[in-house]
């Protein structure tokens, strides 16, 4: 019991959730680190007693899929305003993306050890909770591969590839880059769709006059995601490396998924939360709404959400993630009329990832209240390197979640707090609420009220 006798918190009478069960426990945290996970634990022995009676004490939340702007003198706040919209939503880590357009210099773009160095430069304090970095690999940099090494020496373990844009990698390149990521200990993760497709998808719609927001969506059909993600699938099976698709959208792309895990191949798949509840039918509103939906892939027809959800509930998709990107309708997202292609593409969701997926997963029955806690923080901290956490254990970081669902409330963009100025869930209903947020032992989140600190959020080194 000597372990028990000088507690910083300590979490009495809720349900603890992991992965394999939930069970009536109450958790202790000594410093950073869970102590123990057993009912009637002796309150007095606590400094801070948090009271989850009623409630569900889930992990922290891991986000691995986001494109968080990095601060500029211009706009300072920008990356910590969205660690704390994180911490709100009850994430207690997220990995970011650092593409073209998330804040990097032009010279730091040239070169993978660049663009590492200087996110890492520009992050550094500036977090209110644990973040990483998944470094994107692109056309325009030197000898990326070469790299792989400083990057690895650095804590980043997972990378991206695009199959698209103008900074997107061929297929020659993305085969190389899935054989050399995998020899050094990474895995590359892949925004899957066929080029070719997507080009003759865009250049026709354009060519027939239909600009308008709502022929985003047509312009890159599932097919298109399809074809991608199987060449991605086959290029992997030749290297003999594992894949990460991300962003998983449809159906189709989902068989192909499917089809490669039957054959043995070692692939991990994401959704995310805007393709499992919205829907193609968001296209159909007036151009200056519909165009806040111009997320790539596109929103899919109803029948595709439904499939979605099978999947993670078979486990042919691994995890859920954001993908994240903070535009605001008032500057980077402005919409002026102009056509459908050089609309900036996302939507903001690193605030609503736990809400969503509990709201339209748990409460209607589609996943247990344990399947989310594995898609959404044992899995992400299994693939991600990220080793202590993920899981309210013994042992364990204490990331935890005081999660009340009796509660419910209505999204609305006025009620949240990250940089972007809209949500793509503006008046949906939710159940349930984040009560409190426990990082690393120290709470960001009481009462609905953040606490934290900016730089208290740790730069995590992984090694998967």
């Amino acid at each position: 019991m000597d372990r028990l006798t000088r507690l910083d918190v300590l979490v009495r009478g809720g349900t603890v959730v992991t992965a394999a069960e939930s069970r009536q426990a109450d958790v202790a945290v000594s410093g950073e680190t869970i102590v123990a996970v057993e009912a009637g634990l002796p309150a007095e022995a606590a400094q801070r007693v948090i009271d989850a009676s009623g409630m569900l004490v889930l992990p922290g939340v891991i986000d691995g899929h986001t494109h968080t702007r990095i601060a500029s003198d211009a706009e300072p706040d920008r990356f910590f305003q969205d660690s704390v919209a994180a911490a709100f939503g009850g994430t207690t880590t997220f990995l970011a993306f650092n593409n073209p357009g998330t804040g990097l210099s032009e010279d730091a773009q040239r070169s993978l050890r660049g663009g590492v160095g200087e996110w890492l430069a520009r992050t550094a304090g500036d977090s209110a909770v644990d973040y990483g970095l998944s470094a994107v690999i692109t056309a325009q940099q030197e000898d990326a591969a070469a790299d792989l090494a400083a990057a690895l020496e650095t804590g980043v373990a997972t990378f991206k590839a695009f199959m698209v844009y103008d900074f997107g990698v061929d297929e020659t390149a993305l085969g190389r880059l899935l054989r050399r990521v995998a020899k050094a200990g990474g895995l590359l993760q892949v925004h899957c769709e066929d080029r070719a497709g997507l080009s003759a998808g865009i250049s026709g719609e354009l060519a027939a006059g239909r600009t308008a927001p709502r022929f985003h969506a047509d312009s890159r059909p599932p097919s298109v995601e399809a074809a991608g993600t199987r060449r991605a699938l086959a290029l992997s099976a030749e290297a003999g490396a594992p894949l990460y698709v991300v962003h998983l959208s449809s159906a189709a792309a989902l068989a192909a998924v499917r089809e490669a895990k039957a054959a043995g191949q070692v692939i991990f798949a994401e959704t995310c939360p805007h393709y499992l509840a919205l829907d193609a039918a968001r296209y159909d509103l007036p151009d200056v709404e519909a165009m806040r939906y111009v997320i790539s892939p596109p929103l899919r027809e109803r029948s595709n959400v439904d499939a979605l959800w099978d999947g993670l509930a078979d486990g042919s998709l691994d995890l859920v993630a954001t993908d994240h990107v903070p535009d605001r309708l008032g500057v980077e997202k402005r919409y002026s009329g102009q056509s459908f292609d050089v609309i900036s593409n996302g939507a903001p969701g690193i605030e609503t990832l736990l809400s969503m997926v509990y709201s339209e997963g748990v409460s209607t029955g589609r996943i247990t209240v344990e399947r989310m806690v594995d898609l959404l923080a044992t899995t992400p901290a299994r693939l991600f390197g990220l080793r202590r956490k993920g899981a309210v254990e013994v042992g364990r970081e204490a990331d935890l979640v005081v999660f009340d669902t009796r509660a419910g409330r209505t999204i609305r963009a006025r009620d949240l707090h990250h940089t972007s100025d809209y949500t793509p869930y503006e008046g949906w209903p939710v159940s349930g609420a984040v009560r409190h947020v426990l990082l690393r032992g120290r709470e960001v989140i009481r009462n609905g009220l953040f606490v934290g600190l900016r730089g208290f959020g740790r730069y995590q080194e992984r090694r998967l």
